[in-house]
């Protein structure tokens, strides 16, 4: 930063000791795969497809070890922003929601009215925007009830330095106070805004269509006969600031629900993101946008401080194209035990990441600078070019036909952080109408080279590496308090759903026109970011080798043959020595981040799981869209509604139990679990009556410690195969699989 206080330290940290386990482990990859190769010409089939295996993992865990090498913390100072108040720029905060029935509208109320409570010295300059896709009168009228409550809970929340603003979490507990006249007065207070909240609460949960098109007069007329995906843009300017007192305001908040058709494409949320982006652009412009999910409460209010202090602590802002904060969850259950709150991977990974072109982007919970959404290359690039300010014209191509569009993306491209953000947000209704539309995009760069890209159902990992190919860096903010906090899928069809559609959107990204190895190639992105990025876009790609792998041990005790040494052979002692220091290391990784050993165990059966149904399904979903037999489709993860206590509403005994339903995601994984069962029984059984022995090369102990420990990892999936109800697998699924497996026997067999 350029004269006055640092805003903002970037910190290497140490990993010598990691760095020679990575050196260990790749050590013993290396020569398993040699070994193979050198006496492949003596061996079957078997030893062929280990070999290919091996060598994709030992590739995996040199991505890895880039991911992971040179880790940095960003440490940010707030308090030095004290004498720069007035240098802040305004901010747009786009909150996303797309089904009424899967998002309950009480868990987006929660979120919005923790934004507008942040901590910023002008509240005019802070706006949000909640984009509904699922066009639903009942998510309006939750939004319409939050801003007459935030009138009440914003003042009360500033008044009383709260530090937790989403009033669910916030009134979970009974505030610890002393005796004296304020204290009491202070409990009244508070005892008067939790009856407020619940009030709201009720009349949100109690709300239903039919009665709010009834009860609401004209104020939900343009709800009248639209559907889902057929309906014209509608926006509601429901709170101005301009409105409020000095001293007692809260942010903007407007309602959109963008125009949908049966004829257009719209490009799932990288399409809603680009509305926002175009809507807000033509009512309030703030050069600095936040967007989070429905779920993502503000958990910092000093969140958006925080990230001034990287977007502006920078001599060069090219090291803050954007600003993530990594996702973290509130109620998680004890241990992870569907995987999904993906802790170690975030620290170990994610702060690897951010010490080279800059973390990723994930989606929710990130600052970005609107001219580098706009496509603005980095200051850099700017000072060998010698080309002016774009014309109308070249604007007019690039960002559409709207006069005020074009108007504010000029205001943007010129840099001015400090340009005040429109005022009348009301009179600008029919323009952010216009901009909108489904046909608003058509022969523009929306969704390519501006805005969200199209592309990927994970648009934010297409944006992110669109961004970073640019030449910009990202930095990660990583506060304590967390800065947000959501939910986390549970269950078995949530979390395998969500990796799915995460697997699917990563694999279209690698083998379009947008992958990261031409990003490199022909762009600016470096070559260990894009190793990074292939951390993530590899995972659907794993699955087949896994898969086989896992077919492997199952295979050789149904034939007879042998894919590992056995135990008299000296080779035998590199898989060893290779299974243990791999998941011992992995273990430490688990206790450093100050988790459990059942939390290790809960994550590492996860992956197999994962990878045997969520991956190798996005993997045959992509591949057949490629092959034109398949549309892909985005699956909403269902969001627990928020209870009192600030956990997850569950009526489940124990909600770390895998449920399941007839999706076909579960019959790959519960096709794995019988097929090492009937393989064990099978190797037994020759072991007992000796014909193992008059075989060659027949199975050894390595073979069944492979099948027993896919057992170990499938257990939820065995247990459910006996199990009734919602924890145990359906008939439909059991049959599927069990003809699954009597093909594979027959196969295996049949000579």
């Amino acid at each position: 930063m350029a004269g006055g206080k640092k805003l903002q330290e970037r910190v290497a940290l140490a990993r010598t000791a990691w760095m020679l386990a990575d050196f260990a482990i790749l050590f013993l990859l290396l020569a398993i795969v040699a070994r193979r190769a050198a006496s492949l010409r003596e061996r079957g089939g078997t030893w062929l497809a280990a070999l290919v295996c091996e060598a994709w993992f030992a590739f995996v865990w040199i991505l890895n070890m880039n991911g992971k090498w040179s880790p940095v913390r960003f440490d940010t100072y707030p308090d030095n922003l004290a004498n720069r108040m007035e240098e802040l720029p305004a901010v747009d905060m786009f909150v996303t929601t797309a089904d009424p029935a899967l998002e309950p509208p009480l868990i987006t109320v929660n979120t919005v009215l923790s934004l507008l409570a942040l901590d910023y010295p002008d509240v005019g300059k802070l706006a949000c925007y909640v984009s509904d896709d699922g066009c639903s009168p009942v998510t309006c009228y939750a939004l319409r009830e939050a801003a007459k409550f935030a009138g009440l809970w914003v003042p009360f929340c500033k008044r009383h330095d709260v530090a937790v603003r989403a009033p669910f979490m916030y009134f979970s507990s009974t505030p610890e106070v002393g005796t004296g006249t304020a204290d009491h007065e202070f409990l009244e207070s508070w005892a008067l805004m939790k009856s407020e909240y619940e009030r709201l609460a009720s009349r949100i949960e109690n709300a239903d269509e039919g009665s709010i098109m009834r009860d609401s007069g004209d104020e939900f007329a343009e709800f009248i006969d639209a559907e889902r995906g057929n309906h014209p843009t509608i926006v509601k300017v429901l709170w101005d600031n301009s409105k409020s007192k000095v001293g007692e305001g809260f942010p903007h908040l407007v309602y959109l629900s963008r125009e949908k058709s049966p004829r257009h494409r719209h490009n799932f949320q990288a399409g809603a993101m680009n509305v926002l982006t175009r809507v807000s652009a033509v009512m309030t412009n703030a050069p600095i946008m936040l967007n989070v999910d429905c779920d993502m409460f503000a958990n910092n209010p000093q969140v958006a401080l925080h990230a001034m202090c990287l977007l502006l602590g920078f001599d060069d802002e090219i090291h803050s194209g954007f600003v993530q904060v990594p996702q973290k969850f509130y109620g998680g259950l004890k241990d992870d035990p569907f995987g999904n709150q993906m802790q170690v991977i975030t620290k170990k990974i994610g702060g690897g990441i951010a010490g080279i072109q800059g973390m990723f982007y994930g989606g929710t919970g990130c600052f970005h600078r609107r001219k580098v959404i706009y496509g603005m290359p980095p200051p850099d690039t700017l000072k060998h070019e010698t080309r002016g300010s774009p014309s109308y014209k070249e604007l007019q191509v690039r960002f559409g036909s709207s006069k005020v569009l074009i108007e504010s993306s000029r205001n943007i491209i010129s840099g001015d952080l400090l340009a005040r953000p429109t005022v009348d947000v009301s009179s600008r209704i029919e323009m952010a109408k216009q901009v909108g539309d489904c046909n608003y995009e058509a022969g523009t760069c929306w969704g390519k080279e501006i805005g969200w890209v199209y592309g990927s159902m994970t648009e934010d990992i297409l944006t992110g590496q669109r961004i970073h190919a640019a030449g910009w860096k990202s930095a990660l903010l990583d506060t304590n308090p967390p800065a947000f906090l959501g939910c986390a899928p549970t269950g078995g069809p949530a979390s395998l759903t969500q990796f799915k559609r995460w697997a699917t959107g990563v694999l279209e990204i690698l083998i379009s026109r947008n992958s990261p190895i031409l990003g490199t190639i022909f762009q600016r992105l470096q070559l260990r970011q894009c190793l990074g990025y292939l951390i993530v876009e590899a995972w659907p790609v794993r699955a087949p080798f896994e898969l086989c792998y896992a077919l492997l041990g199952p295979f050789c005790l149904l034939t007879n043959q042998s894919f590992l040494p056995t135990a008299s052979d000296e080779g035998f002692r590199i898989p060893v020595a290779l299974f243990l220091s791999y998941h011992i290391y992995h273990l430490m990784e688990y206790k450093e981040c100050g988790l459990s050993a059942r939390a290790w165990w809960n994550n590492h059966r996860m992956q197999r799981i994962t990878s045997a149904s969520a991956w190798l399904l996005a993997f045959l979903t992509v591949i057949l869209k490629t092959l034109g037999l398949s549309e892909t489709v985005f699956e909403v993860t269902r969001k627990e509604s928020s209870t009192s206590d600030g956990g997850a509403g569950t009526d489940e005994a124990d909600p770390g139990l895998f449920t399941f339903d007839s999706a076909p995601v579960f019959i790959p994984v519960t096709a794995l679990s019988v097929l090492n069962i009937v393989a064990l029984a099978v190797g037994a059984w020759r072991a007992v009556i000796g014909t193992a022995a008059v075989v060659h090369g027949g199975p050894g102990i390595g073979e069944f410690v492979c099948c027993g420990w896919m057992v170990l990892c499938f257990w939820p999936f065995v247990r459910g195969l006996v199990s009734r109800g919602k924890h145990g697998i359906p008939w439909s699924v059991k049959v599927k699989a069990g003809l699954i497996v009597a093909a594979f026997v027959h196969l295996c067999t049949r000579n």
